[in-house]
């Protein structure tokens, strides 16, 4: 058993004030009462769980980076609030939506960077987009190839999908970008976040960008850029709706994720019913027939309830024990992954026997492990004579007779069965640890244990380093339009 809340155990500090009181009166069955009330609630508080065996599952996932257009043209109004705004807010939606894709995210101008690489993170993502200051972009006009090579980059999938969102570019052809999307497998969809009767720019003085002539410049949509996404298999479109439907028929599962799914018993509430008949115990006249009921059947009623935690454990003990016999050994195995004890000796044997069916279906690796996990909590003969017979066998290896004559190797442990110790719970807690690795490696598995970013802190700004390579190679564009 352990404790979600361990620090509400703290509250008991108050029984040791209660007991330095002279007057308190702990020969009265009320007061006592009281206090064996007070440490049940205590209890329940600190939420008392028990751990099971967690549950695993896989997720396909496919590389979906976002690329999004930070130069001075986007800081137009003709999309309210301004056309990065209105990108951030898509972005923001995007990412809510699609919960099959990790997102990368790219920021660009004439030149190209990561604002974060892969990742799942939803929050972290989000965070990123609320913080990015466009009042520090300097840089007027921008790239596309930059974008298309760093995309390339951070994603080892053999097929990857690309979103821009922009306003079209300086660019009026793009056949080298073209070329080179074709070349690396790269699908862009570009999300249009002007208008074709444009919007005009603001300078930091508040006066309108003129051009050399004097006029007023008004940046609009530059629909060349719709050769790129045509070419590539990709959509172009205004509407986040298309954008969705598109990255669905493009998924390609290139990422596995792993989640282990730890169901925790809960046993809070049995501790609460104990609080309350406690309670009612010590203030009212239920505790005659309370003492009464106890007497005539207590004993009765605490057999029955051992035998009930006892039986699961037992029963499916004797049924792994029957199935290997059988030689059902898959569903022997099955069997004795439910059997649960914390008590070492049980584990062992549990361990030991599991070790045996993954002999008989050749999977020696496996069955190694189990061999140095019953090894590790109990020595035996039986355990370390196995383990030695199988030290260096591959998986699928076909064994001499000589290790499967029963007579010699006691396989089955059933004759130590009758001291295991049984887990009791009530509902079920879930808490999620996740895991990944790339689809074609079988990576290790890791416990997730991020620490916690405080997303209601003052608005945090990108690095000084990250605007200096935002803004890399500024060109002084006269006509941004």
């Amino acid at each position: 058993m352990s404790f979600l809340n361990p620090e509400y155990f703290w509250l008991l500090l108050f029984i040791i004030v209660a007991l330095l009181k002279k007057e308190t009166l702990f020969s009265r069955v009320r007061v006592v009462g009281y206090l064996v009330t007070f440490v049940l609630l205590v209890i329940a508080l600190a939420r008392p769980i028990i751990e099971e065996e967690p549950i695993k599952s896989k997720e396909l996932l496919s590389d979906v980076v976002l690329g999004v257009d930070l130069s001075y043209s986007m800081q137009s109004n003709d999309i309210l609030p301004t056309r990065l705004g209105f990108a951030k807010e898509e972005l923001a939606k995007l990412v809510k939506s699609e919960q099959k894709s990790r997102f990368g995210v790219l920021g660009f101008t004439t030149n190209a960077i990561i604002l974060s690489p892969l990742t799942q993170d939803s929050e972290l993502l989000l965070h990123l987009f609320s913080s990015l200051d466009e009042n520090l972009i300097l840089t007027k006009g921008s790239s596309v190839l930059p974008v298309l090579k760093l995309a390339r980059k951070i994603s080892s999938s053999k097929k990857v999908s690309l979103v821009i969102f922009s306003d079209g570019t300086d660019n009026k052809d793009f056949s080298e970008e073209i070329a080179f999307a074709k070349e690396n497998h790269l699908i862009v969809n570009i999300f249009m976040t002007a208008t074709s009767f444009g919007g005009t720019l603001k300078t930091k003085q508040g006066t309108f960008l003129k051009d050399e002539n004097g006029d007023i410049v008004v940046s609009r949509e530059n629909s060349a850029i719709e050769s790129l996404s045509n070419a590539t298999g990709g959509v172009y479109t205004k509407e986040l709706s298309e954008v969705k439907s598109a990255l669905e028929e493009q998924r390609d599962a290139s990422f596995m994720q792993e989640n282990n799914i730890i169901q925790n018993k809960e046993l809070y509430y049995y501790f609460i019913a104990l609080a309350i008949l406690t309670f009612l115990i010590a203030t009212t006249t239920l505790k005659k027939w309370v003492i009464a009921f106890l007497l005539l059947f207590g004993i009765q009623m605490q057999a029955d309830v051992l035998n009930v935690l006892k039986d699961p454990n037992k029963l499916a003990f004797d049924q792994g024990v029957r199935l290997y016999q059988e030689g059902a050994y898959e569903d022997a195995l099955e069997r004795f992954a439910l059997v649960k004890s914390n008590t070492p000796h049980i584990k062992a044997i549990v361990f030991y026997n599991r070790a045996n069916c993954l002999i008989r279906l050749k999977e020696f690796t496996r069955a190694r492990v189990e061999l140095l996990k019953s090894l590790s909590l109990e020595y035996t003969q039986e355990a370390d004579e196995n383990l030695q017979h199988i030290k260096g066998v591959p998986d699928n290896y076909e064994m001499s007779t000589g290790m499967q004559d029963k007579k010699k190797k006691s396989e089955i442990a059933k004759q130590r069965n009758s001291s295991q110790k049984k887990k009791e719970g009530g509902g079920s807690n879930m808490q999620v640890n996740t895991s990944s690795s790339g689809s074609g490696d079988g990576g290790e598995k890791v416990k997730s244990s991020q620490s916690k970013i405080d997303l209601n802190d003052a608005k945090s700004k990108l690095s000084s380093k990250q605007y200096e390579l935002i803004n890399k190679r500024v060109v002084n564009e006269k006509k941004p339009w």
